[in-house]
C-alpha cells in the first residue's frame, strides 16, 4: 500500500519538482514506518509517479478546503510546466504524463545528496560486507554508524521551510520533529541489508563496528554563508579538517532566523552539482581485557617500557615480555598499558588455547611467571579497582647512607606509624605519568642494622607509594623521606616485595567470563598492570 494520502500531494508535487528524491518526500510527510523505505528506489520512484497522476483533477479537489488547494494545485502545475519549457529543473513528463527525472533515475536529490538513493541500495551495502569480510575480524553481532556531510542539515532545512511555508498557506504545520531524521530512514533500509548479507543481527552495544563516512565537494559552498552570519559557531579545531562540522552547523542554524536563511540559501534548495562519496569504510572492534598473575624475578626488569627522549635504556619490560605474546594471537593493533588489546581482530579462544598461550609467555623468559590467564569484562576492570587506596604492599628494603650510623640511629623508625607522605610524581616516570603530588600512607617500619652504611628496611605501605623516592627524597619530590628523617643522604640498593595484600576481598568481582571469582583472598591487581599478581617467594625480587 503506498504510505502517502491525498493530503501529501502538494507536498510530494512541490518536493518532486524541486529535485527531491522519493524517500526524503516520505520523511517530509511524515511516514514514520518502515516498509515503503525499503522498497528499491526505481519501483519508489514508478509509485510516486502514479501517486501523482492519479486523479490529479479530481480526488485532489475533495479534500477539505478545495478552493485554495484547487488553486495552490494548479499554480504548482503551471510552475513545473514552465521549468519544462525552459529546459530547467530535474524532472520532466515522459509520454504517459507522469514525473520522471530528467537525467537518470538516480538524478542526485537536492535534500540528501543521494544518500537516501544509491547509498542504500543492495547493490552499495554489498560493497561495505564485502570490506567487512575482507577485514578478519571475529564478530557475533555488530553497530554500524555513518557520518553525513554537514550540509545535509543546511538543505533539510530549507527544505522544511519550503514545505512549512506551502502548508502554512493551507492552515497546516510542520514541525521540525515531525520530519523523519535522515539516519532514522537510512537506518531502516539498511539494517536489515547489513543482517541478510553478514548474517549476524545489528546491535546497538556489539564492541564490532562498522562505519561509513560520507564526503561531499560542495561542504564549503553550501555552509559558508552561515560562518558569515553566525562566525562564533565555526572555530577551528586541532582535530577538524574544517570548521563546517556538523555540531557547528546545528548550531548555526538553531541562531539563524527564518529571514536571513532564505536571504542567504534557496528554498527549495538548489540541486547539487556530484552525489555523494565515501570518504572512507572502516571496521573497528573495542578493546579486550586479559588479566591474570605474574611474578617477576629480576630487579632490572620494570613495569614498563623504559623509554626516555626516545632512548630505550632497558632491554625489555614486564609489559612487553606478556604483551606481545598477546598481541600476536589476538591480532590485535596496539594496547596501551594494561593489557588492554585495542582492536583485537580474534576474540574467541578456548580454555586450552588460553592455557597454551600463558605456557608460551613462560616459555619466552626467565624473568616472569604468568598464571590464571583468563579474558575479562571491561566491568570486571571497574570492580578490580574497588577499594585501591585500602591495599597495602610490605617491602624489604637494603639501604646504605653517606655518613657512618649505628643501631640506636635506626631504632625510632620502628616507632613511626601511618605516616603521610607528599609525593611528586617521581622523576623516572615523569616521562610516562602526568605531573601530581600525591599523598600516601607509610603504615609501618622495621630498621634492621646491619653495619655503619647500611641497615635494612621493612615497610608496610599504601599500594601506589613510590619505595624508592621515599627513601632518598628524589630531590625533594617526596617529603618527608629516610634521609630527611635521619638527616643523611640515602639510597636504595635492593627492593624486593615480601607481600601484598587487599584489605577488603570483593567476591562478587567477575573475574572470569563466566562471573565467578577465581582468585583467594589474599591476592591483588597490580594497580597498573590489570594482571593479577600473587605474592613471591620472599627474596625473590620485587
Amino acid at each position: 500500500m503506498f504510505p502517502l494520502t491525498e493530503e501529501n500531494k502538494l507536498v510530494a508535487h512541490l518536493l518532486l519538482s524541486s529535485g527531491t528524491c522519493p524517500r526524503c518526500i516520505f520523511r517530509f510527510c511524515g511516514v514514520d514506518f518502515h516498509a515503503p523505505y525499503k522498497l528499491p528506489y526505481k519501483e519508489l520512484l514508478s509509485d510516486l509517479q502514479k501517486f501523482l497522476k492519479s486523479g490529479k483533477d479530481e480526488s485532489v479537489l475533495e479534500v477539505p478546503n478545495p478552493p485554495p488547494k484547487k488553486i495552490r494545485l494548479q499554480e504548482l502545475e503551471d510552475g513545473v510546466d514552465n521549468l519544462i519549457r525552459n529546459g530547467e529543473g530535474n524532472i520532466s513528463y515522459i509520454e504517459d504524463g507522469s514525473i520522471a527525472s530528467k537525467n537518470s533515475n538516480f538524478s542526485v536529490c537536492n535534500v540528501c545528496l543521494g544518500i537516501l538513493q544509491e547509498f542504500c541500495e543492495k547493490e552499495f551495502i554489498m560493497k561495505v560486507c564485502q570490506k567487512v569480510e575482507a577485514s578478519g575480524f571475529e564478530f557475533n553481532n555488530l553497530v554500524f554508524s555513518v557520518s553525513f556531510p554537514p550540509q545535509l542539515s543546511v538543505r533539510e532545512h530549507a527544505a522544511w521551510l519550503l514545505v512549512k511555508q506551502e502548508m502554512g498557506k493551507q492552515s497546516l504545520s510542520l514541525g521540525r520533529t515531525d520530519i523523519v531524521q535522515l539516519k532514522e530512514a537510512y537506518k531502516w533500509i539498511t539494517h536489515p541489508l547489513f543482517s541478510e548479507e553478514l548474517g549476524v543481527p545489528i546491535d546497538g552495544k556489539s564492541l564490532f563496528e562498522v562505519s561509513v563516512v560520507f564526503a561531499h565537494p560542495e561542504t564549503v559552498e553550501d555552509c559558508h554563508f552561515l560562518g558569515t552570519i553566525c562566525p562564533d559557531c565555526f572555530k577551528p579545531a586541532k582535530n577538524k579538517q574544517s570548521v563546517f562540522t556538523r555540531m557547528a552547523v546545528m548550531k548555526a542554524l538553531n541562531k539563524i532566523t527564518e529571514e536571513d536563511f532564505r536571504k542567504q540559501f534557496p528554498c527549495p534548495p538548489d540541486s547539487p552539482k556530484t552525489v555523494c562519496t565515501v570518504l572512507e569504510i572502516e571496521c573497528a572492534h573495542g578493546a579486550v581485557f586479559v588479566a591474570g598473575r605474574y611474578n617477576k624475578y629480576s630487579r632490572n626488569l620494570p613495569q614498563t617500557p623504559w623509554i626516555i627522549d626516545g632512548e630505550r635504556k632497558l632491554e625489555s619490560s614486564v609489559e612487553e615480555l606478556i604483551s606481545d605474546h598477546l598481541l600476536t594471537v589476538f591480532k590485535a593493533e596496539r594496547r596501551p598499558f594494561a593489557i588492554e588489546l585495542v582492536n583485537p581482530h580474534r576474540i574467541h579462544f578456548t580454555s586450552q588455547e588460553i592455557k597454551e598461550l600463558q605456557q608460551k609467555i613462560n616459555k619466552s623468559s626467565d624473568k616472569i611467571q604468568v598464571r590464571d590467564l583468563q579474558l575479562v569484562t571491561r566491568e570486571a576492570i571497574g570492580h578490580m579497582k574497588e577499594g585501591e587506596e585500602e591495599k597495602t604492599k610490605t617491602y624489604s628494603a637494603l639501604i646504605w647512607t653517606n655518613r657512618p650510623i649505628q643501631k640506636k640511629d635506626t631504632e625510632f623508625l620502628n616507632d613511626i606509624k601511618d605516616l603521610k607522605i607528599d609525593q611528586k610524581t617521581p622523576l623516572r616516570v615523569l616521562h610516562r605519568r602526568p605531573l601530581a603530588v600525591r599523598t600516601r600512607v607509610i603504615h609501618s617500619m622495621e630498621a634492621h642494622y646491619l653495619d655503619e652504611h647500611h641497615f635494612r628496611l621493612y615497610l608496610k605501605t599504601q599500594a601506589g607509594t613510590y619505595i624508592k623516592e621515599f627513601v632518598h627524597g628524589d630531590f625533594g619530590r617526596t617529603k618527608p623521606n629516610i634521609g630527611s628523617l635521619m638527616n643523611v643522604t640515602a639510597d636504595i640498593l635492593e627492593l624486593d616485595v615480601e607481600m601484598l595484600r587487599a584489605a577488603i576481598c570483593k567476591p562478587r568481582v567477575p573475574l572470569r567470563t563466566n562471573h565467578t571469582c577465581a582468585l583467594p583472598t589474599s591476592t591483588f591487581c597490580k594497580r597498573n598492570f590489570l594482571l593479577y599478581k600473587a605474592p613471591p617467594s620472599p627474596k625473590k625480587g620485587l
